[in-house]
């Protein structure tokens, strides 16, 4: 996978930054978890009324180091689903109730317990499956693996939509690898040098506002992480001062 990245690994922040961040991860999740709950209880009611199966689904993921864990999401596809890890618009396996919570993300509410275990951060590059990372290069996976993974960043509010963007593609797997890897890596390699408490605060407001109004803020500044190929439109949200 090609990229622009100059092979320098930025700073590790201080121990204080970290703790900072890791108390605002709790305090945040803990929060989000007790507010929430009466959606969360909605949408497990939904689950079960609209398919077979379990509330939940876990799927394994590569986070900090290189260690293993299992993510947690609402089920939003069939049962014994198989195929690719990349989903489309329109993909079959993808349940009526699923489509809806893929919409609007809230089939990610339940990675606040990743948050909780310390497998995850609420800020932080989108943890891949292992046929993906091993795509990335050395390098780059020493700056993506240096970092806790998280529910969002630049990259998770840029490609909001990225099943949208995959849909119709001869070879969404190819895209991806091609064009979407890249774009995500400048935008992971952009946080490693800005993490902070503040910086995720910032991070977490663009997100909630994309998530309400639909538009990307343009303080947030990931214009320059777009693809300028291969991909006919990078979102249905647009980017709006």
């Amino acid at each position: 996978m090609q990229s622009h990245f100059n092979g320098r690994v930025p700073d590790r922040p201080s121990h204080g930054a970290m703790a900072a961040k890791r108390t605002l991860d709790i305090l945040l999740s803990v929060a989000g978890l007790l507010l929430l709950l009466p959606v969360l209880a909605v949408v497990a009611v939904i689950i079960k009324l609209d398919s077979r199966g379990p509330i939940f689904f876990r799927q394994e993921r590569v986070g900090q180091g290189g260690r293993s864990f299992r993510i947690y999401k609402f089920r939003t596809m069939v049962v014994g689903a198989a195929g690719t890890a990349l989903t489309v618009r329109a993909d079959p396996r993808i349940t009526r109730a699923g489509a809806f919570l893929r919409r609007t993300k809230l089939d990610e509410l339940p990675q606040f317990i990743n948050v909780l275990l310390g497998d995850m951060s609420i800020v932080g590059p989108r943890p891949e499956v292992p046929e993906f990372m091993k795509l990335y290069a050395p390098d780059q996976r020493a700056i993506i693996l240096a970092m806790r993974p998280g529910i969002t960043d630049y990259a998770a509010i840029l490609f909001r939509d990225e099943s949208a963007l995959l849909s119709g593609k001869r070879n969404p797997i190819d895209v991806y690898q091609r064009v979407i890897m890249p774009a995500k890596f400048a935008c992971y390699e952009r946080y490693s040098r800005e993490i902070g408490t503040l910086n995720d605060l910032r991070i977490i407001i663009a997100t909630t506002l994309l998530l309400t109004t639909g538009r990307i803020p343009h303080w947030l500044g990931i214009e320059y992480c777009l693809p300028t190929a291969g991909l006919g439109s990078t979102s249905e949200a647009e980017i709006h001062p």
